[in-house]
């Protein structure tokens, strides 16, 4: 069996006939049928219930469908890959972030990628940890930034920085008898009432786990997955929360919130760039992965996102 073969199978699979495949793939309807024919007897399988109203696959041809996608798929995939890699970075690259990260780097990345790289169309996906895993997984996106490796150790990763997540309060409603903005001792963090996202947001369960590591027991009164109404909440003083400077910067220089660190001990968490090794990179994904490393690189020397020495 051949690629073409494969390519003639698929479009019998999907149009339902053998007319309309003939049609698609610009072949004869009974030289079409020949081919089908050889296939199934080099295969020694029936690959489709043959009626009047047209062609179905049966379960044998539903194994071959799946996998002549992903075959054909890769072989155009590496077909363009090499047309592109003598020219100018070009095509689509999706990248996934995290809400605090897309906060601080989504913009600073699109403007650059924009300058240097014009023939590429960049996206952004602001989500969850979750999805970003389950993206990355599936090959929804072509690179994409967690904070923990957990289920995807098997990827490609850069360990880019280490941050250190802070405590945020209204300035009019610290909750400490302590000075405003001093550091917060993870013993006293449960006197505040905390807004953090639901426990299966990438951000709660490591708070979870740090604080279950040092025997305390946190008193999240309202659980919400939106960044930005977090830091809403938060700023009317309706509770308090827990999140890395980068995510709240834009509240912090307006006045609307005040940080102040953890310490005893410090609540710090990796940063990674992970891509699925399964899914090809093109020259335009190299590119995309040089330039954010380079606008991380400028961001953290400007101050504009912290990071600390381990």
């Amino acid at each position: 069996m051949d690629l073409r073969q494969l390519r003639y199978f698929v479009a019998i699979a999907e149009e339902g006939s053998l007319s309309a495949a003939a049609q698609r793939v610009n072949v004869a309807q009974p030289s079409l049928s020949q081919h089908i024919i050889g296939v199934e007897k080099d295969l020694g399988v029936t690959l489709f219930n043959r009626s009047p109203r047209g062609m179905t696959l049966t379960q044998s041809g539903e194994i071959l469908l799946a996998h002549a996608r992903d075959i054909l798929g890769a072989m155009d995939t590496a077909v363009e890959a090499v047309k592109q890699s003598g020219s100018e970075p070009q095509g689509d690259v999706t990248f996934g972030l995290p809400s605090s990260i897309a906060m601080v780097l989504s913009v600073p990345l699109a403007e650059t990628v924009r300058l240097e790289l014009p023939k590429v169309k960049f996206r952004a996906i602001d989500a969850m940890s979750g999805f970003i895993k389950t993206w990355l997984e599936d090959q929804s996106i072509d690179v994409g930034m967690l904070y923990d490796l957990h289920s995807v150790r098997h990827m490609n990763h850069i360990e880019l920085m280490t941050e250190e997540l802070h405590f945020f309060s209204a300035p009019d409603a610290w909750p400490f008898s302590s000075r405003v903005g001093s550091p917060v001792k993870v013993s006293d963090i449960p006197k505040a009432e905390l807004v953090l996202p639901s426990p299966h947001h990438g951000l709660r369960s490591m708070i979870d786990r740090f604080m279950k590591s040092q025997g305390v027991t946190l008193n999240v009164v309202t659980e919400m997955d939106g960044l930005g109404q977090i830091k809403t909440l938060v700023a009317r003083g309706s509770g308090h929360t827990i999140l890395a400077p980068a995510a709240a910067i834009d509240f912090v220089e307006r006045g609307d919130l005040i940080m102040a660190p953890i310490i005893e001990p410090k609540l710090i968490r990796p940063v990674y760039l992970v891509r699925n090794p399964a899914k090809s990179m093109s020259r335009a994904n190299q590119e995309l992965e040089r330039i954010t490393l380079e606008v991380i690189k400028d961001l953290v020397s400007r101050g504009i996102w912290q990071t600390i020495d381990k």
